[in-house]
C-alpha cells in the first residue's frame, strides 16, 4: 500500500520514538543489567513521547521490547536474565503515533565481545544498509533480500529464512514479506509511497532455527550466534528514507 504525505509523517513521527528507545536502551547497556531492566528503559521513552508500544500485547506478548541474547535470533522476553560481560544482544521494539507504526532493531556487544562476534554485528549491520539500498522506485522487492543475502554469505555466515521483513504501517506486520534472501522471483515493483521493514537476522552457524517453549524465543539451532538488525524505510522520489534512523 502507499501511502500519503500526512501518513508518512505520522510514520516518520513514530521512527524517532523508535530511534531513541534504541539510544536509550544502547546506553544502558552493561554487564549486570537485567533485560527487564532494558524494558523499563524503553517504557520510559514511549511515556515521555506519548507513544503507544506494538510490541506490547502483541498476541499476548509481555513486553514493549524482544531481548534476544547470543544465541537467540528474535522474540526473547525480558526477564530477570543479566548481561554478561562478552554477551551479544539485539534489541527489537516499536512505537504507534496517531495510529502508524514504526519498527526498528539492534545488535550490541556487551563490553568486550570477540573478534568474531563483532564481525557477525557489523556483517549484519552491513547487510541491512545494503538491503535497504535497494528500496528505489521502480526496483524490485526481492531484490532487497538478494543484497542482504549476498553480504552475509560472502562473509561465511547464514540467512535466517523462517522470520523476514514486511511492509508497515497501520499494523505493524503488513504484506507483503520481505524475505532477507532471493527467493526466485523479482517480487513487486516498487512505488513512492510504500513503507518496508528490513530486518535481516544473520546466523554464525548455520541457517536453522528453533522456538523455545515459551512460544517466543527463537534461537539457532546449531547454538551459534545470532545478529539482528531492522530498519522502517519509506521509498521516495529521492531514495530510501529511513525513519528509524536516530
Amino acid at each position: 500500500m502507499r501511502r500519503n504525505p500526512q501518513e508518512l509523517d505520522k510514520m516518520r513521527r513514530a521512527g524517532k520514538v523508535v530511534a531513541e528507545m534504541h539510544e536509550r536502551t544502547r546506553a544502558a547497556i552493561r554487564p549486570g543489567i537485567t533485560t527487564l531492566e532494558l524494558d523499563r528503559v524503553a517504557r520510559e521513552v514511549l511515556e515521555r513521547r506519548g507513544a503507544t508500544s506494538n510490541f506490547l500485547g502483541y498476541h499476548g506478548f509481555p513486553a514493549v521490547i524482544c531481548t534476544s541474547p547470543n544465541d537467540m535470533i528474535v522474540h526473547g522476553i525480558p526477564g530477570g536474565y543479566r548481561l554478561e560481560e562478552g554477551d551479544i544482544i539485539s534489541i527489537d521494539c516499536g512505537a504507534i503515533v496517531e495510529g502508524y507504526h514504526g519498527d526498528a532493531a539492534y545488535s550490541a556487544g556487551v563490553g568486550g565481545i570477540s573478534a568474531e562476534a563483532a564481525r557477525l554485528i557489523e556483517v549484519t549491520e552491513r547487510s541491512l544498509w545494503a538491503g535497504i539500498a535497494q528500496l528505489t522506485k521502480g526496483g524490485r522487492l526481492h531484490e532487497v533480500g538478494r543484497a542482504v543475502q549476498e553480504v552475509a554469505e560472502s562473509a561465511g555466515f547464514t540467512v535466517v529464512r523462517e522470520y523476514v521483513g514486511h511492509a508497515i504501517g497501520t499494523a505493524m506486520h503488513e504484506q507483503p514479506q520481505v524475505p532477507n534472501y532471493w527467493p526466485g522471483t523479482p517480487g513487486p515493483t516498487l512505488k513512492t509511497g510504500m513503507v518496508f521493514a528490513v530486518e535481516p537476522m544473520v546466523n554464525a552457524g548455520g541457517p536453522g532455527t528453533r522456538l523455545l517453549d515459551d512460544g517466543w524465543s527463537v534461537v539457532t539451532a546449531d547454538g551459534s550466534l545470532s545478529a539482528h538488525f531492522e530498519h522502517t524505510i519509506a521509498v521516495t522520489e529521492d531514495g530510501p528514507e529511513v525513519f528509524t534512523l536516530a
